[in-house]
């Protein structure tokens, strides 16, 4: 049985990823959200030379996907683990040299971007850590065109519920919570969209996963 420590210990890996152990935490994280990435992606209609945000990338193994089935996109990249930072640097320094992929770092509040910038905006497993929810929304809003869709992916609190770890920092959401978010600003919800996978937890289990894809607009 998983003690209480070991469980408070990988909710605060999965929050902030960080030393020997982050690397493989990243890793898992990769495997076990990559359906989750996928849906999101998919959820932004994403268009030839669009300016793409991920809100916490974690390693970003997925980012080469994304030039492989997009042509002349502009991927940039947000983290506040520093370990995240430098893994996802290392894993796309092909990218970087070539000026497709920019990586950056953020204390978890202001984005260092101007306003109107980016053309799809998507988030994948971050809301739960957001530690101003409000502000980071708003954030989200100021850095978007006119026009601009942002997806928010997420597992639904009647899933996360369900883990032992998800009870140490965990911030859970049901889709009227997410809306109730998304009201601080005038973004126009255009599509909610829920899906079922089977995956591996944290703690090794082999799982239903029911998770939402919720997407709006400026």
């Amino acid at each position: 049985m998983t003690s209480e420590q070991e469980l408070k210990a990988l909710a605060a890996q999965l929050r902030h990823p960080s030393g020997e152990k982050g690397v493989g935490i990243a890793n898992m994280m990769n495997e076990t959200n990559i359906g989750m990435t996928n849906h999101a992606v998919r959820c932004l209609n994403i268009h030839k030379a669009d300016m793409i945000l991920e809100l916490g990338h974690g390693n970003a193994r997925h980012v080469e996907s994304l030039f492989q089935r997009y042509n002349n996109i502009h991927y940039y990249g947000l983290e506040m683990s520093e370990l995240m930072h430098e893994e996802a640097r290392k894993i796309n320094q092909v990218f970087i040299a070539n000026k497709q992929a920019h990586f950056y770092l953020y204390a978890g509040k202001q984005f260092p971007f101007a306003g109107d910038l980016f053309d799809k905006i998507f988030t994948v497993n971050t809301i739960y850590f957001w530690e101003e929810p409000q502000k980071t929304i708003g954030e989200l809003y100021r850095v978007i065109k006119p026009g601009g869709r942002l997806c928010i992916t997420l597992a639904l609190e009647s899933f996360m519920q369900q883990l032992p770890f998800t009870q140490f920092g965990f911030e859970l959401y049901n889709i009227k919570k997410i809306e109730k978010l998304i009201a601080f600003t005038s973004f126009r919800i255009s599509n909610i969209e829920t899906a079922l996978e089977n995956v591996k937890t944290k703690t090794g289990e082999i799982v239903e996963r029911e998770f939402v894809s919720v997407v709006v607009e400026k």
